[in-house]
């Protein structure tokens, strides 16, 4: 039976990597049906994301041959079964709009996730979680409890075995260590505006600055709050009618496109880590 795989590499460029690659996979019967590829010329390095199906060998098998070919050529690769989606855990507050997008996306079948709980530090979204038969975890920050809370996350995100954790409007800073725990796995939405307003009703901000343009970035968690490598962004434009409650509302249906791009891209394993930016084979 044909199975298909997800390929990701990264490495030094020189000539003969995709060379390389193709004949790999046609010496173990595979046939490629997608292929993508960057050199970047700042770092020196080469990106590529080769979409296959292979019925010769079996998973492991294939995975030894792939390690090899790695070792060949100093590659970081990662070989994915297409066929499993990617387990995921959900932290959300009290804005439940990336939440719901997400959900009803996921069950509409237009993300290649395996949702395996919610988890929140209130309980607004505990009926909206069994809706769709999924565990809801409410695991309340109060002072001095950060570390015991994080340490129930993160025990819960290892538990589901999760692959991947979306903060969807989850509205508490992690730690230094949870962020390092959480590196590479772990997508961020915040909104974003031009120009650029941070703290309290930043809304409120915008609109008493008559901004033109608003929008939202969908980010990897790193240490550095709300400065990981960007995985998408986009914008709306919105002029003097606006309401502060139309900018909010414009900025909510912004941030819902935004993160569900970025969770779809990445359980394809479309994206991949170039420094302190990506690499996003859409």
């Amino acid at each position: 039976m044909n199975a298909t795989y997800v390929l990701t590499l990264s490495c030094p460029d020189k000539p003969g990597i995709v060379h390389a690659v193709s004949g790999f996979l046609l010496q173990h019967g595979g046939n490629i049906e997608e292929a993508a590829q960057y050199n970047d010329h700042t770092t020196g390095l080469f990106f590529m994301r080769v979409q296959f199906v292979c019925a010769r060998l079996s998973e492991p098998e294939l995975r030894l041959q792939v390690q090899a070919l790695a070792q060949a050529h100093a590659m970081r690769c990662a070989l994915h079964a297409w066929h499993e989606p990617m387990r995921c855990v959900i932290f959300v507050s009290q804005q439940g709009h990336c939440l719901n997008d997400l959900l009803f996306r996921w069950k509409s079948g237009l993300l290649r996730l395996d949702i395996r709980a919610i988890v929140s530090n209130h309980r607004d979204f505990y009926q909206l979680a069994a809706s769709y038969n999924i565990p809801f975890h409410h695991l309340p920050l109060r002072p001095g409890l950060k570390a015991e809370v994080e340490a129930r996350q993160l025990e819960l995100i290892e538990q589901e075995q999760a692959e991947l954790v979306v903060l969807a409007r989850y509205m508490q800073i992690l730690s230094d260590p949870m962020c390092e725990q959480l590196a590479g796995r772990a997508i961020n939405i915040h909104h974003s505006f031009l120009p650029s307003f941070k703290g309290a009703k930043p809304y409120q901000q915008a609109h008493e600055r008559g901004v033109k343009l608003i929008g939202a970035t969908a980010h990897y968690v790193t240490a550095a709050l709300d400065e990981g490598p960007i995985i998408e962004q986009d914008v709306a434009r919105v002029d003097h009618s606006f309401t502060v409650d139309d900018l909010a509302a414009q900025g909510r249906d912004t941030e819902c496109a935004v993160l569900a791009r970025a969770v779809k891209w990445h359980c394809e394993h479309r994206v991949l880590l170039n420094g302190h930016k990506t690499v996003v084979f859409r």
